[in-house]
């Protein structure tokens, strides 16, 4: 068994990303890594030993996950700068969800481990909710805007005076001839029209979200407009389904949203328990949420990716394939002709640049199949380039806007490299 007052007293400050924890104490218990598993090159905490010490290292991720299975959880916070300041987590989701051109590369975004054990944690930590029900409210939208989905289901009425369909003989039996209601009879036949099992998986979500968004006005903010735009739209859809009945749903090319909407919605559901009463507040602040992480620095990447599309258009190329690797950004501008990676490394604040970085997009810079999407199609024309490289990094000190020239911060010793920072919303707490 693991001595809870020791755990208390070693986990009582919140956990930050990127803040290391010393273990030492705990270090016959906790042996392994906790792998990112949308990307196995990625660690969502490292366990690190330094001599006898023993440290846990969260990297750019957060969440809550078991450190010891059923036993031992960790909660990974935002980080706050040196202002007291945390990340506005809820604005960069809702600038990224709200933006078709950029949700369609969220499924990267974050891992659910719904199999396993919840973990409690409190009210206001749940970072996991918020993502999902913003998530999914946007495909809603794009659901009721294109049109809800007609298809044929299965219904069951009492017709006076006809039989339609398959007569359902010992219901019939039961509640008609025994009454002696013998113009009445049980059929079961198909409709065509929305009342379909799959509209009805996204009205019983919908209402799950609204009694969640009555407890939380900061997310209600982002997300209370769509719930009104759609509501109207399932006014003759029941909410009553069956949801053994999803395993057999085909779903159309042309209704695309559908399946994705249908998925977020069954996390949602299993994530209350599939009860719309648990989503109301526990009254003690408490909730339970199944082991989850949230990668921030791919959030800060479509976080940029908005700002780039925002001045750029059709200019920006987003994780073009290259012949060895894959750049998040390429501009093919009148004036400039750029590879540019997003990074979020606090540590470019201090210190002038990452030599790793550096040689990445040195390579970027050098690789034909990326030239010639820059432009540059003969092999003379590659042989000559020297494409300007850029790394766009958080600073909070920045501005929140990216300037009108990428290339005014030059990074000394290398030919055509720049580094540029870029604020991301906060939160203020007082000290």
């Amino acid at each position: 068994m693991i001595d809870s007052k020791l755990l208390n007293h070693m986990l009582s400050d919140t956990i930050r990303e990127h803040k290391r924890i010393d273990i030492t104490p705990l270090s016959h218990i906790i042996e392994s890594d906790i792998i990112f598993k949308k990307d196995e090159q990625r660690k969502c905490i490292e366990s690190i030993r330094n001599g006898e010490q023993r440290f846990l290292q969260p990297s750019f991720f957060i969440g809550a996950d078991w450190l010891v299975k059923n036993e031992l959880a960790i909660y990974v916070a935002p980080k706050v700068d040196v202002d007291n300041q945390q990340i506005d987590y809820l604005h960069l989701l809702h600038f990224c969800l709200s933006r078709p051109d950029i949700a369609q590369y969220t499924d990267q975004l974050y891992e659910i481990k719904a199999d396993q054990k919840y973990i409690e944690i409190e009210q206001e930590q749940d970072l996991l909710t918020p993502l999902l029900v913003m998530q999914f409210l946007q495909l809603l939208k794009k659901i009721v805007k294109k049109g809800l989905k007609k298809s044929y289901y299965s219904v069951e009425r009492n017709l006076n005076g006809r039989i339609k369909g398959k007569v359902k003989v010992s219901q019939n039996i039961k509640r008609n001839l025994i009454n002696n209601k013998k113009t009445s009879t049980i059929c079961q036949y198909d409709v065509f029209g929305y009342d379909s099992i799959e509209n009805r998986v996204l009205k019983h979500t919908l209402k799950f979200i609204q009694r969640y968004l009555a407890q939380t006005s900061t997310l209600s903010q982002y997300t209370q407009p769509l719930v009104n735009y759609c509501q109207p739209a399932f006014v003759t859809v029941s909410d009553d389904v069956n949801l053994n009945q999803l395993k057999s749903i085909k779903h159309n090319a042309f209704y695309k949203e559908y399946k994705e909407a249908i998925r977020i919605a069954k996390l949602i559901i299993k994530r209350f328990g599939y009860n719309t009463r648990n989503a109301k507040a526990q009254p003690t602040g408490k909730t339970s949420v199944p082991p989850f992480w949230i990668d921030m620095s791919k959030l800060f990447e479509l976080y940029t990716l908005g700002l780039l599309k925002d001045r750029y258009g059709q200019k920006l190329i987003f994780q073009a394939q290259g012949t060895y690797g894959q750049p998040d950004f390429l501009l093919r501008d009148e004036t400039n002709r750029l590879i540019l990676d997003a990074k979020y490394r606090p540590k470019y604040q201090d210190e002038k640049y990452h030599i790793e970085d550096v040689r990445q997009l040195s390579g970027y810079a050098r690789d034909t199949k990326l030239l010639s999407k820059l432009g540059y199609m003969s092999e003379a024309e590659q042989d000559s380039a020297v494409v300007g490289c850029v790394l766009i990094y958080t600073d909070q000190k920045a501005e929140m806007t990216l300037p009108e020239d990428l290339t005014l911060n030059k990074v000394n010793g290398f030919t055509r490299f720049y580094k540029v920072p870029v604020a991301m919303p906060v939160i203020s707490f007082e000290k």
